[in-house]
């Protein structure tokens, strides 16, 4: 499983914005909206096209939990294939089954979602997976498995659905704690706060 020796809390206040959807983050950004260190409250460094381009690739890293070499392969499969290179580098990270889980509402956190799929509470097409980083395709289902439907981290993450989920290529049967994977995302349904196109630069350089 990709880790990090970063605390999140130090990533979120670095990026200036809750990247990892847990509520917590939002107080601690209201409590201390600069970057973590010494001097961040008085910081004002501006910086360089390259260092933007770097932020925003290492803030798409640390949003879905991958590690460098992982981020690296996915970028080049993502060129390799037709249509925009960034558009496809975020519809690779998008239909990773700890982001599908995260997003059907199953974790209220992708790190949290990697972690129960890691420990097999999850079918997808009615066979165990407990790879995080599987890619999930049109028309996949995935299903939490009977004996975890219980589990405290999932019926808590439950209770926060409150109707529809609000994407239109994932469709959600709470009753049978059912999610079925409907089509790619278009761009603007993914709902990120990221600019990919800064990424494909860096890379390009």
């Amino acid at each position: 499983m990709a880790k990090t020796n970063i605390p999140k809390g130090k990533l979120v206040r670095k990026f200036g914005e809750n990247i990892f959807g847990n509520p917590k983050y939002d107080n601690l950004l209201n409590k201390k909206p600069y970057t973590p260190g010494q001097h961040g409250p008085n910081r004002r460094r501006r910086l360089s096209n390259y260092g933007i381009q770097l932020k925003e690739k290492q803030k798409i890293k640390a949003m879905y939990g991958v590690l460098e070499r992982q981020f690296r392969n996915y970028f080049h499969k993502a060129d390799k294939m037709k249509g925009e290179t960034g558009l496809n580098l975020l519809t690779l990270l998008e239909c990773r089954l700890d982001n599908v889980v995260y997003r059907l509402g199953f974790a209220s956190t992708r790190a949290q979602a990697r972690q129960i799929v890691s420990h097999a509470h999850f079918l997808v097409n009615n066979r165990k997976c407990n790879y995080p980083s599987a890619s999930i395709n049109p028309g996949d289902i995935i299903k939490v498995r009977d004996k975890s439907k219980k589990l405290d981290i999932i019926m808590d993450s439950m209770k926060r659905i409150k109707g529809d989920i609000g994407l239109p290529w994932l469709e959600l049967d709470k009753a049978k704690m059912t999610g079925t994977f409907l089509a790619l995302p278009e761009r603007e349904e993914m709902a990120l706060t990221v600019n990919e196109q800064l990424v494909v630069e860096l890379y390009s350089k």
